[in-house]
């Protein structure tokens, strides 16, 4: 929603070569306000729906060098009245990326979880980050928010937004 779209400027701001949105539903469905993805667009992020996030990869010294995705339709709309992403039959592909910033909703993602065992829960069942900068335990992928504390307020989230954000621009050398 919203607050992925202003992750995914902030990224742009601070020189990321390519910033993209992973989206599992289409344009239409996402919950970010149209002005806000408008802003997005225009400041060069890169939007790529109906796919849904699988997996992430590794080279051997750790670093994040792709992630996995599927090829998502929609199907009948849910609880939320917005049309379900389905998974099309062995539709997936890889987007190359050095950093993930996941923006996932308040509760992980079960397939990216099952896909992605490094990514660490507490015992709520939230994805665990380091506190001071919000990096999980698979280097240059980070989590804030709802995600790692689970339903909280728009300051925390923003917090823990702002201090991903110092840490990001600080290993790309623009602190």
């Amino acid at each position: 929603g919203n607050v992925a779209m202003d992750a995914a400027r902030t990224a742009v701001r601070l020189g990321a070569d390519k910033v993209t949105i992973v989206y599992r539903r289409s344009k239409e469905e996402m919950p970010a306000r149209l002005e806000e993805l408008e802003h997005a667009l225009e400041e060069g992020v890169h939007l790529e729906n109906l796919v849904a996030p699988v997996a992430f990869t590794g080279n051997e010294n750790g670093q994040l060098t792709s992630l996995t995705v599927q090829r998502m339709e929609l199907g009948e709309p849910d609880a939320s009245g917005r049309r379900r992403p389905v998974p099309v039959e062995g539709a997936f592909f890889e987007i190359p990326t050095d950093l993930a910033i996941l923006g996932i909703g308040t509760g992980p993602n079960q397939v990216l979880l099952r896909e992605t065992p490094a990514l660490t829960l507490n015992k709520w069942g939230y994805i665990q980050a380091d506190p001071k900068t919000g990096e999980t335990e698979i280097p240059m992928v980070f989590a804030g928010g709802d995600i790692v504390t689970g339903a909280a307020t728009v300051v925390l989230a923003m917090g823990a937004g702002r201090r991903a954000a110092r840490e990001i621009a600080r290993r790309l050398g623009a602190l």
